[in-house]
């Protein structure tokens, strides 16, 4: 497995900042306009692809299927088979919208849910594969996706190891091996507390492949949490208006919350550093000079005494000699007179 994959002309993998994910998913509400509004505020909002999906009610949900009680609970009263053939994206729009994203200088990617979604955006050229948590089942649709070449995106959601190991299996049968895993709860929204971002480190360990994390939580403080713990891809789920119809827009972030929390991701990424103590920092140097603790004296020495434990306190600016070498310099002789509250130098002393 690679553990360094390329997205168009980005990097992921650890060392590289986090790729985000705008995930549009259905909130374009069948509206071409909307959905290329949506891609409009993910660029400006610095996200490095806006994503959407592509399924087919036909060939996504049985009939029969029963409601999901969230559904219910936001009014959605028709059936899941209706619902879903209400989300379907028209699939003309796919090649416009990608020449969209392009003169918006952002990724488009999409989860295509069959395999003529997956052909045809192959055949689109686009960048990636998504796999959405409640595919990651079906293999057949997943070395589809990987016979193209391009890199798999596979959202874990309800999954176990041999889930996603017959997942992996499936891509590396097609000889492709740029696979991504992402951590995700699948509710919505998903109660922080079920997020379980540690799993992000055991998946990376068990399955040696970079691995982020799909969000499904309000606000973007697990997002937050998931780069500080080594994601190296976030996807959150993104809408234009909160109190837009449909399901997926009430748990979403707006334009500029999804704006903000890139903003802290890179921030984060900043503050993680290389991980090396080596003293002060150029910026620190003032500080440490001022504000470090130094030997100082506690009386006034003259030339030619010799220095003994009670003449010595440890006080700041740190101009003086490290408190580590007070009981070196006891009983040595002073070269030059030092004043009351002092530091005390190497140049003050000579040797025993």
């Amino acid at each position: 497995m690679k553990m360094e994959i390329r997205i168009g002309s980005r990097t992921l993998g650890q060392g590289h900042p986090a790729y985000v994910i705008a995930e549009a998913g259905s909130n374009h509400n069948h509206d071409f306009e909307m959905a290329k509004a949506l891609i409009k505020a993910a660029a400006e909002a610095g996200a490095d692809a806006v994503k959407f999906q592509a399924f087919r009610a036909e060939e996504h949900y049985s009939k029969h299927t029963p409601g999901f009680t969230y559904l219910k609970e936001q009014g959605h009263q028709e059936s899941t088979y209706e619902l879903i053939r209400f989300l379907e994206i028209n699939r003309d729009w796919h090649a416009p919208l990608i020449e969209y994203a392009k003169s918006c200088a952002i990724t488009f990617l999409s989860s295509p849910c069959d395999k003529e979604a997956v052909d045809q955006l192959g055949n689109l050229n686009m960048a990636a594969f998504k796999v959405a948590s409640f595919d990651l089942p079906d293999i057949y649709l997943i070395r589809h996706m990987a016979k193209y070449g391009k890199p798999v995106i596979l959202s874990t959601g309800m999954a176990d190891y041999a889930d996603i190991k017959a997942a992996i299996q499936a891509c590396l049968h097609e000889g492709n091996e740029n696979v991504i895993l992402l951590q995700c709860t699948s509710l919505y929204p998903a109660p922080a507390y079920l997020s379980n971002l540690a799993a992000m480190e055991t998946m990376r360990k068990a399955f040696d492949c970079p691995v982020g994390y799909s969000d499904h939580t309000t606000g973007d403080h697990i997002s937050l949490a998931a780069v500080a713990l080594g994601a190296c891809m976030i996807e959150k789920h993104f809408t234009l208006d909160r109190k837009l119809s449909g399901p997926d827009h009430g748990f979403a972030i707006e334009p500029p919350e999804l704006s903000e929390m890139i903003r802290k991701i890179r921030e984060i990424e900043s503050a993680i550093g290389d991980g090396i103590k080596n003293g002060p920092l150029k910026e620190e140097k003032e500080m440490f000079e001022k504000g470090r603790r130094s030997l100082h004296t506690k009386r006034a020495i003259s030339a030619g005494e010799s220095i003994t434990r009670d003449d010595i306190c440890i006080k700041r600016p740190g101009y003086g000699i490290s408190p580590h070498s007070l009981e070196s310099l006891i009983g040595m002789t002073v070269c030059r007179d030092i004043p009351e509250d002092h530091w005390i130098t190497w140049e003050d002393i000579k040797s025993r």
